[in-house]
């Protein structure tokens, strides 16, 4: 299974209300959405019909998240599209635009993940799904950040190990899609700000030269979970309520232990 195929089927067992997407590039993934959508890309080149509601942001997506105020209600009756010319394309999203489900396909440098990671937390909620592609390179030099490879992940494999040694409040589930997987992240949580308080000294310890020393376990997806089995888990209709319902934080404990129990 492809991350595109990966991502229709989370589509389908999560049936977000919104999605964004950092990184358009042809809009292959963006088609998959039927949601009110965001898409964020400096020189995207969509060839692809798309069939949502979706505004193309064309902007780095540092400059997008810098914007003043980027969640603004829209005032009832007023046409989201119309608003958009003056305001922010996230006003799209709703009565209470929270960021359900994410794609971060953006630039495949370390830093450049990390800081659009933390930037879709901040407007997301625990119950949010956020999806980061190219998280296991299948040799060294995919993973380089000098590219000179067809397939290219970058460093950007890094960000699962920052988010599992300074963020272990979240869930990271990394999944076995061809060719360079993925990483699934389950409990945001808006209010943290550790890895923001951290940030420098992190890029001091993790951004390095080519070539870089990835680990085994990340060639080898050791703790990789098949997308069919993380697709046909039983724990999402549960994930839908408590995100409909809009549920307390607290009902994260019962739900974490259900995801553990599929990604092992």
């Amino acid at each position: 299974m492809n991350r595109h195929d990966l991502l229709r089927g989370v589509h389908r067992v999560y049936r977000p209300r919104n999605y964004l997407e950092i990184g358009v590039n042809d809009g292959r993934s963006l088609a998959l959405s039927r949601v009110p959508s965001v898409a964020i890309d400096p020189a995207f080149k969509v060839v692809t019909s798309i069939s949502c509601d979706v505004h193309l942001v064309k902007a780095t997506s540092d400059d997008f998240f810098a914007r003043e105020d980027p969640l603004l209600h829209l005032r009832p009756g007023r046409n989201p599209f119309r608003a958009l010319a003056r305001r922010d394309p996230l006003q799209m999203l709703g009565g209470d635009p929270k960021l359900e489900l994410s794609f971060i396909d953006g630039m495949h440098i370390f830093e450049f993940a990390l800081r659009d990671f933390m930037n879709v937390e901040k407007h997301s909620r625990w119950n949010s799904v956020i999806v980061l592609d190219d998280m296991l390179p299948r040799n060294v030099d995919e993973a380089a950040r000098d590219r000179h490879t067809r397939e290219w992940t970058g460093d950007v494999y890094k960000v699962a190990a920052v988010l599992r040694r300074f963020r272990p409040d979240l869930l990271v589930v990394e999944v076995d899609t061809t060719p360079t997987g993925v990483v699934v992240i389950f409990g945001a949580d808006p209010a943290n700000t550790v890895l923001k308080q951290n940030y420098d000294a992190i890029l001091a310890e993790y951004v390095t030269e080519d070539p870089q020393d990835v680990p085994d376990a990340v060639i080898s997806r050791k703790s990789a979970v098949s997308p069919d089995a993380l697709l046909g888990a039983d724990f999402w209709p549960a994930l839908i309520r408590a995100r409909n319902l809009n549920r307390s934080r607290s009902a994260f404990a019962d739900l974490r232990r259900r995801i553990e129990r599929v990604a092992g």
